[in-house]
């Protein structure tokens, strides 16, 4: 296996062979010049050889595999003068990145007329079934739903696929996936080129290079477990009673940035989310529970910059393209810390600067201490004189009793539904929005 370090001048796509179409699409998206791990990984996928590339969340990692398997599409295209349907299979372990891949395909192949479709859970599969009938260039899919397509289907099949990207690779090595990625990988040609992109190298990603990929160039543009410089990172000590305050009195002090807040667990989404739009704030939570219009309706808002403030679970924490964030704030800490890496990797994206702060109870210092050994530095203490801080404790506490007694209202009601609990945060805001202003009027 061939093994490329990331380094040296960053050329321009041109200067890496990319295709003049090409460029223009890049230009138009505003890609001036190519990310490390794009200049580094193109010239050998031009070359036509398989890719191993570890990059940092946030790096362009779509970019480097998008251009390379366009380009060959469209040199396909001339040949036969129609592009191949089912030319390339991207995996993703979930559907939100499933869905990004799949517009970023089309906005880069937007002059040579890409089409591609979206294979994800929590869709109707007879609308799928008809995307396929039309015959895309380039399948983007969640490994579950894909095997469903391929039992179920009439007439589809992936023994035209020239290109598989596995992407968020060792995500997608979990137990869940297993035996679909299994089928997968035995209904789809050997003759193909393989791109395998992974922020981490576990042992399962290395037992998978060797079971799918042939002599691999291996490109690793940052260090095994890092961030990047622009990131600042802190962490604030807290007693468990007090988090909630602590985290309005960061809101507070960030308050017109775009913030994201993680969370252990999708009931914890629904709470932070109540709570603090009681209090005035323009928070949504997103969450796996919530179907899949919810999920993507609240990315959407997130985005339009309607509500600034995004309450999730990690299933947020891997590929969402949210260029504008500012903060983000681990209200719990990740048992694993490589999720850290992912989870601060949603801010200081693309060269621009962010901040990442960690919110540490007297339970969870193992936990942290664990990140502070994997990214390998001890990060400064998040400034804030406690007396300010605990000045919000009673309207805090009065937004979090009322929230509490709001789910317990709608917990049965919502799950049996299959909700998501935004439209209970919408209700409620509404609700006690006066509650809310009166109580801003009475701590000016």
């Amino acid at each position: 296996m061939e093994e490329e370090r990331g380094g040296g001048e960053v050329k321009s796509f041109k200067e890496l062979g990319v295709i003049e179409e090409l460029v223009e699409a890049c230009d138009s998206l505003g890609w001036k010049n190519p990310s490390k791990i794009q200049a580094d990984a193109i010239p050998h996928a031009l070359q036509g050889k398989d890719l191993i590339g570890l990059a940092q969340t946030g790096s362009g990692k779509t970019g480097a595999f998008a251009l390379p398997i366009l380009q060959s599409l469209w040199e396909a295209q001339l040949q036969d003068r129609a592009a191949p349907a089912f030319f390339a299979l991207v995996l993703s372990p979930t559907r939100e990145l499933a869905i990004q891949i799949s517009e970023q395909f089309e906005a880069l192949g937007s002059r040579i007329r890409v089409k591609s479709a979206v294979l994800v859970g929590g869709v109707d599969m007879v609308q799928q079934s008809i995307l396929l009938g039309k015959r895309p260039h380039i399948i983007v899919a969640t490994p579950g739903r894909l095997v469903d397509h391929l039992s179920n289907t009439k007439g589809f099949s992936l023994r035209s696929i020239k290109y598989l990207v596995l992407d968020e690779a060792d995500r997608l090595l979990n137990e869940d996936f297993e035996k679909s990625l299994d089928d997968i990988l035995n209904a789809i040609p050997r003759e193909r080129r393989t791109y395998l992109f992974s922020a981490t190298m576990t042992k399962k990603v290395q037992k998978l290079q060797r079971a799918c990929l042939r002599n691999p160039v291996k490109i690793e543009s940052a260090s095994k477990y890092s961030t990047v410089d622009t990131l600042k990172q802190q962490f604030r000590f807290v007693p468990a009673k007090h988090k909630d305050c602590y985290l309005v009195y960061i809101m507070n002090e960030k308050s017109g940035s775009t913030s994201m807040v993680f969370t252990r667990t999708c009931e914890a989404t629904r709470l932070l989310a109540l709570m603090l739009r009681n209090l005035g704030y323009r928070a949504i939570p997103i969450s796996g529970q919530m179907s899949q219009d919810k999920r993507l309706g609240a990315l959407t808002r997130f985005k339009s910059g309607e509500c600034n403030i995004l309450i999730c679970t990690d299933v947020a924490s891997r590929g969402l393209d949210i260029p504008s964030v500012d903060v983000v704030i681990n209200y719990d800490i990740p048992t694993n810390s490589k999720d850290y890496i992912h989870r601060v990797g949603r801010t200081a994206r693309a060269g621009r600067s962010g901040v990442a702060i960690s919110l540490v109870n007297q339970y969870e210092l193992e936990w942290y201490i664990q990140i502070e050994k994997l990214i390998g530095k001890k990060l400064p203490e998040f400034p804030a004189q406690e007396e300010e801080v605990l000045l919000f404790l009673e309207r805090v506490s009065e937004a979090k009793r009322l929230s509490v007694m709001k789910m317990k209202e709608t917990g049965g009601h919502k799950r049996k539904r299959g909700g998501d609990g935004e439209e209970e945060v919408e209700k409620f805001h509404g609700k006690n929005k006066k509650l809310s202003n009166n109580k801003s009027s009475r701590r000016r």
